[in-house]
């Protein structure tokens, strides 16, 4: 892999290949830059492809005491585009990495950025008295105490967990059900570190992007899971209706990652989007 270092003397892993407009693919909390690998093919024919491991993911050790906080990921995309020369980068992010994206254009804005592409998140995860958009429509910071205690004990469960007693009826049937796809993942979960995904988890629930929606001014297009795990319809049309002229695309009856299950819709809706002409 290739690698840049950060301001804090950090080295960030990441992958590239192909070649034309750059493309950067952001993953999710506890994932890798291998959640992008389906695409490859069809991007890297008029893209430049980076995706990187995240702070804290992939297996690489911290080098420092620092925590992936998801204002420092901001940071290192920053600095990747700074590393790379990259203007008018295409960026695309899943979950964590939506986050991300929403955090990097608050900090530094949008100018080197051409389009962006936000994928199954909400802009606040904890939800209160006033807001039922984030984490299953019920998941407040009572809860949220509740489920870090339980990463710690039991990090990898904990995240199946997570995932599996959503709004997936189809999670559920599969955790329960034990089989082979389950036991893969919590044995790559057992094999992480867990103390800076736990760090990374609480900046994550402790972020909130409602009041920057409105400043994105760059063409955003939003993919959403139709069953997602975590979030209802109500939570997309809340983030198309605050970004201008945002798209929305629903992929019905699938998951809290709808680019991994409709592979060749995603790829065509990606390629459209960064097609069209600006304006």
């Amino acid at each position: 892999m290739d690698f840049f270092s950060t301001d804090d003397g950090e080295r960030i892993h990441l992958k590239i290949s192909g070649r034309g407009t750059p493309l950067v693919l952001l993953h999710g909390w506890t994932s890798t830059h291998r959640d992008w690998n389906p695409f490859l093919e069809a991007f890297e024919a008029c893209h430049q492809v980076f995706r990187w491991d995240a702070r804290g993911h992939g297996g690489h050790a911290l080098k420092s005491a620092s925590v992936p906080t998801v204002a420092r990921m901001a940071r290192d995309l920053h600095t990747l585009l700074d590393h790379y020369g990259l203007e008018q980068a295409v960026v695309a992010g899943h979950s964590m990495g939506a986050l991300t994206l929403w955090q990097y254009l608050r900090d530094f804005g949008s100018a080197r950025l051409s389009r962006v592409v936000f994928i199954d998140q909400s802009p606040k995860l904890l939800t209160d008295a006033g807001w039922q958009r984030g984490i299953y429509g019920d998941f407040d910071h009572r809860r949220n105490v509740q489920f870090m205690g339980e990463l710690e004990s039991d990090f990898a469960e904990s995240v199946l967990r997570l995932a599996a007693f959503g709004h997936n009826p189809r999670s559920l049937a599969k955790y329960l059900e034990n089989g082979s796809g389950i036991e893969t993942a919590r044995q790559r979960l057992r094999a992480l570190d867990p103390r800076p995904l736990i760090d990374c988890w609480a900046s994550l629930t402790a972020a909130d992007y409602r009041d920057m929606l409105k400043t994105i001014s760059i063409p955003a297009l939003l993919v959403y899971g139709g069953a997602s795990n975590f979030y209802s319809a109500d939570t997309a049309e809340y983030v198309r209706d605050s970004i201008p002229n945002a798209l929305l695309r629903i992929y019905d009856g699938v998951d809290h990652a709808p680019h991994l299950w409709e592979r060749a819709r995603f790829i065509q809706d990606v390629l459209d989007f960064v097609a069209q002409p600006p304006g």
